[in-house]
C-alpha cells in the first residue's frame, strides 16, 4: 500500500467513531475536545440511531454517522446478539462510504479513533491507508483480565481453581467477586463476555493504543502493559476540563444526557453543613430490583444522616410506597448534574456502582465512595477502589448461597455509611482521595503524563507516514 503522510499545509483529521452508549461516547468527546485544543480537526461520528440522543455538541467539531443496521433504533434488534451481527455486516460498508464521501468533498481522513468495542473499524482503515487508533473506554485492569481470556489465559467458563482466584500480571490476586459480572453470565449469554474479549483480537496491529486512565493510578500495571503493548498510551482522565484545569474554556459538562436534570438539587445542598450529605446514584443503565430498593431506603433512614438519591423516572414505582421524596433528611430526585454534585462541598461520600466514568469523575474530585457493584467491569473497579487505591468501603451482599439476588442488606449499609462518615477509616480514606485527586490533576495539566500522551500522539499524526511507523516507547 502506497505510503501516506499527511500534508504540513493542513491540520491532520481525525475521524472519532464512538459505540453507541452513552458511558462510551461522553468519555470521547472529552478526549476529542483536547484534540482540538491541540490543533487537530475532529469529525465525531456514532451510529444514525444514537445520533437523535446527541445534544450540545460542541461546535469545534463536525458529526456524521454510520449505520449499524437498525436506524429507527436498538430494539427493533431484539437481541444483544442479533444487534451486533448486523453492525457487523452494515457497519462497515457505511464507514466506507462517509470516508469515501470526506474524500471526495476535499476533507480526508487521516486517522480513526475508534471505539474498542468496534475492533473491525481497523480493517477499514488499513483499506483507506490512515491511521488506526484503538480507544479503550475501561480500566487497565479491566482490559488485561480480557485480554488473558482473549489469550486463552483465562477459561470461561472458569475453572475450580479459576473461582478461588485469579493472579495476572502487574495486578492484585482477583476472587470472583473482583471479577466482571460476563464471566458468570456467559453460559446463558456469552454475546456480551464476546464482545469485551474481541476487543484484543487485533490490538497488536494497530498503530495507536489510547486509554481513558491515568499513570499514576497504577504505574505497576502500566508499565506491563506498554511492554506489552509498545503503542499503548494512557491519556484520561476524558472528563470535563472544568474537573481539571479549565484548559478547555467553557468545558464544564458532559454534552450528552440521556434524561432531564433536577436543579432543585444543588439549592437542596446549599442549605447542607459541609461533608455531611451521602450522595446516592447506580448510572443510567443497571435497573435495581424492588427488594435492593427498600434496603438502601432504609438503610439511608436509618444512618440518620442527609441523603441526596438519584432514582431514575422508571425505578421510581420500585420505592417503598412510605418513603418521602423529599424529607427533613432526605431528597430523591430523577437526574441530577452529578460533577456538580461531586463538586459541592456538602458531599461527604457517594453511594456507588462503580462505572468507570462515575468513577473516574470521583478520583478526579477527590470525593471518597461505598462501593455497590452491579454488572460488567464494577465489580473489578470496586476491587481497586477499596483495596489498592484504598478510597472507598465495599458494601457487602447478604451471604446466602441461596440468594442469587446478590442484596445488600439496609444493616450494611448503614454501617458502611457510619464508618464513613463517623470512624477513623472514613477519615483515612478522604485524605487517600485528596492525594490522588492532586495526582491526577498534576497527569491531566500541561507537561502531565496524560499531556505528555496526547502531545505525542497529535505530533505522530502531523510528521509520520502511515500505516505502521515507529513509536518510541
Amino acid at each position: 500500500m502506497e505510503e501516506k503522510t499527511i500534508a504540513s499545509s493542513r491540520r491532520a483529521h481525525c475521524l472519532v467513531l464512538a459505540f453507541p452508549a452513552q458511558g462510551h461516547i461522553n468519555p470521547m468527546i472529552q478526549f476529542s475536545k483536547l484534540l482540538v485544543h491541540e490543533g487537530v480537526k475532529v469529525t465525531l461520528c456514532t451510529t444514525r440511531s444514537f445520533i437523535k440522543k446527541l445534544q450540545n455538541l460542541p461546535s469545534s467539531m463536525s458529526l456524521e454517522s454510520i449505520s449499524d443496521g437498525f436506524d429507527n433504533g436498538f430494539e427493533q434488534a431484539g437481541s444483544h446478539k442479533a444487534y451486533l451481527e448486523k453492525f457487523l455486516q452494515v457497519g462497515p460498508q457505511t464507514l466506507l462510504e462517509l470516508l469515501d464521501n470526506l474524500s471526495q468533498l476535499g476533507n480526508p481522513v487521516d486517522c480513526i479513533i475508534y471505539d474498542s468495542f468496534m475492533p473491525w473499524v481497523l480493517d477499514i482503515a488499513r483499506k483507506h491507508g490512515i491511521f488506526g487508533a484503538s480507544y479503550l473506554t475501561q480500566n487497565m485492569s479491566v482490559n488485561s483480565i480480557y485480554y488473558h481470556v482473549q489469550l486463552g489465559k483465562i477459561k470461561v467458563p472458569l475453572s475450580d481453581n479459576e473461582v478461588d482466584g485469579i493472579l495476572l500480571p502487574a495486578m492484585p490476586k482477583l476472587q470472583k467477586g473482583d471479577l466482571p459480572s460476563f464471566f458468570f453470565s456467559y453460559e446463558e449469554e456469552p454475546t456480551q463476555l464476546k464482545l469485551l474479549v474481541d476487543q484484543f483480537s487485533n490490538i497488536d496491529k494497530v498503530d495507536w493504543i489510547l486509554c481513558n486512565s491515568i499513570y499514576e493510578l497504577d504505574k505497576e500495571i502500566a508499565e506491563w502493559t506498554t511492554k506489552i503493548w509498545p503503542k499503548f498510551r494512557t491519556i484520561g482522565p476524558n472528563i470535563p476540563s472544568m474537573i481539571l484545569d479549565n484548559r478547555i474554556k467553557n468545558d464544564q459538562d458532559y454534552d450528552i444526557a440521556q434524561f432531564k436534570t433536577e436543579d432543585s438539587c444543588i439549592d437542596w445542598l446549599d442549605n447542607k453543613p459541609k461533608w455531611s450529605v451521602i450522595y446516592v446514584s447506580f448510572g443510567s443503565m443497571v435497573p435495581l430490583n424492588e427488594e435492593q430498593m427498600e434496603e438502601i431506603a432504609y438503610g439511608l433512614r436509618d444512618s440518620d444522616n442527609y441523603f441526596l438519591w438519584v432514582v431514575r423516572a422508571s425505578e421510581e414505582n420500585k420505592l417503598p410506597k412510605d418513603f418521602a421524596k423529599k424529607s427533613e433528611k432526605g431528597l430523591i430526585v430523577t437526574w441530577c448534574a452529578q460533577l456538580k454534585v461531586l463538586q459541592h462541598e456538602a458531599i461527604a461520600c457517594f453511594v456507588t456502582h462503580c462505572g468507570w466514568n462515575s468513577t473516574l469523575k470521583t478520583l478526579s474530585i477527590g470525593v471518597p465512595t461505598i462501593a455497590m457493584p452491579q454488572w460488567s467491569d464494577q465489580a473489578t473497579n470496586a476491587k481497586y477502589i477499596v483495596d489498592v487505591w484504598k478510597v472507598g468501603i465495599r458494601a457487602p451482599y447478604y451471604d446466602d448461597d441461596n440468594d442469587k439476588k446478590k442484596i445488600v442488606k439496609r444493616d450494611a449499609l448503614k454501617k458502611c455509611i457510619v464508618e464513613m462518615m463517623d470512624g477513623e477509616k472514613g477519615n483515612e480514606m478522604r485524605k487517600n482521595a485528596i492525594q490522588l485527586k492532586k495526582l491526577i490533576l498534576e497527569a491531566a495539566s500541561v507537561g502531565g503524563s496524560s499531556h505528555r500522551n496526547i502531545l505525542e500522539f497529535v505530533k505522530s499524526l502531523e510528521g509520520s507516514t502511515c500505516p505502521g511507523f515507529e513509536i518510541t516507547p
